[in-house]
């Protein structure tokens, strides 16, 4: 009888994060535990932030794992805010790596409000520790929850959102993000393939029309918080409207109350990695016709 890891060699994950924006693990580590569930691919799609591709990429040299190089990236369409995932981009793109940079001073801007926040109700945190909590990575709630954690203010990083930094909670603040437009052509200036992430937990798909408009590619149907019936629903909805279904755990490491590492929960077929990389070959087309007509 085939082994777990020997049914799964087909199998991608097209959604995780490492300890680069608000993972658990090390890109060595989330490496290690892919191979170890035998998994074919996994695309590394950290928070705003695409410098946990190259040691991710390093770390699987050699081995029969795939690294797609990715991003996830916060954006803004009228009062919602969306995240719109990017495959196959080019993580040394200056345009990306400019408006990314810009981003990542934004969050840092954002986490002293929400610090100031907490210290007028009497939460006093040390803002260096969630600082360093975050290395070189993009800073993010996460970092800032664990730490409370850490330090007794609540019994677990839910608990933190629920009392202090979740949406409409007393320390919140909004973060500045891209409008949606702007973030799908970010990405595929990158060369990159566009795709709605977890849709299912957006409210609503009214921009969906808007968001195809502007140069989406994909949604993302299968996720860790779709129901059966979201899943089937995308991907009928990609059917419809000639769009890439893809799907993956959104894996940050440990899971909530059970400890549980996400990785490789939720999978697709290796069959979508490979149409995003036939629409990624594409993009990169259009981008180079589009720069030599406008050279002329």
């Amino acid at each position: 009888m085939p082994s777990r890891s020997e049914k799964r060699k087909g199998e991608a994950d097209l959604h995780v994060h490492t300890a680069f924006s608000d993972g658990v693990l090390l890109p060595e580590k989330v490496v290690e535990k892919a191979l170890g569930l035998g998994l074919r691919a996994i695309a590394v799609t950290d928070h705003d932030c695409v410098d946990g591709i190259a040691p991710s990429v390093s770390a699987a040299e050699g081995t029969t794992l795939e690294i797609i190089p990715g991003v996830e990236i916060s954006a803004a369409a009228g009062d919602r805010e969306i995240h719109v995932l990017g495959y196959f981009i080019e993580p040394r793109d200056p345009g990306l790596l400019k408006t990314l940079q810009k981003m990542k001073h934004n969050r840092m801007v954002r986490m002293r409000g929400i610090l100031a926040n907490l210290k007028k109700r009497g939460v006093s945190v040390d803002e260096d520790k969630v600082f360093a909590n975050s290395g070189e990575g993009t800073l993010g709630r996460m970092h800032l929850a664990r730490v409370l954690k850490e330090e007794g203010v609540v019994r677990n990083t839910w608990e933190a959102f629920d009392k202090f930094l979740g949406d409409g909670r007393p320390c919140h603040i909004k973060h500045k993000r891209l409008d949606y437009r702007k973030c799908i052509e970010l990405i595929l200036g990158a060369g990159g393939v566009p795709v709605l992430a977890h849709p299912a937990t957006m409210g609503s798909d009214e921009y969906i029309p808007a968001y195809i408009s502007a140069g989406l590619r994909g949604i993302e149907a299968y996720h860790s918080k779709h129901r059966p019936s979201a899943s089937r629903k995308y991907c009928r909805m990609c059917g419809e409207l000639g769009l890439i279904a893809t799907g993956g755990s959104d894996c940050h490491g440990v899971a909530g109350w059970t400890g549980e590492i996400m990785l490789g929960k939720v999978t697709v077929p290796y069959g979508v990695v490979e149409n995003l990389r036939e629409e990624a070959v594409k993009v990169r087309g259009s981008r180079e016709r589009l720069s030599v007509n406008s050279d002329k």
